[in-house]
């Protein structure tokens, strides 16, 4: 699995001009499932995730987790995470999942998030949606569960 972190001060999800989800102080998660991936890979970037130390304490250093700043998540399926751009012009998505498999793979790391007590908001599978968001900091990273094992 494949997670691009935004840490915003608001963030929302649109599908046909309606927001399906939104946050406010939290985490933005871009996930993308890959067809090696696993629950178990699910279950280590929810708590991954949830304990990362990426907000600032009093002291400005990068040292509270989401949980601890009172924050939320606001998670979206993106499959083009997989896109693979090392060959042509254009990408290949071969290493994604199937639509049945990501979808569940996707619920499963949404519902460890939701396990941690974290408030979570989420877009809708396979939708065309528009993410609207303020980066804080900036502050993005990416993680990858087959690389943090």
């Amino acid at each position: 699995m494949r997670a691009v972190l935004q840490r915003v001060t608001e963030a929302r999800v649109e599908v046909a001009g309606r927001v399906v989800g939104a946050i406010g102080p939290g985490l933005l998660v871009l996930l993308g499932v890959g067809g090696a991936d696993s629950s178990a890979d699910a279950a280590f970037l929810a708590e991954k995730i949830a304990g990362l130390r990426i907000f600032e304490d009093p002291a400005g250093k990068m040292n509270l987790s989401v949980s601890e700043v009172g924050g939320a998540v606001l998670v979206v399926s993106q499959f083009t995470l997989y896109g693979d751009c090392r060959k042509g012009r254009r990408p290949s998505f071969a290493p994604a999942a199937a639509p049945d498999m990501a979808n569940r793979l996707y619920e499963e790391f949404v519902a460890g998030l939701r396990r941690t007590g974290l408030e979570v908001a989420t877009g809708v599978f396979q939708a065309q949606m528009q993410v609207h968001l303020v980066n804080d900091g900036p502050v993005t990273l990416l993680l990858d569960s087959q690389k943090d094992f």
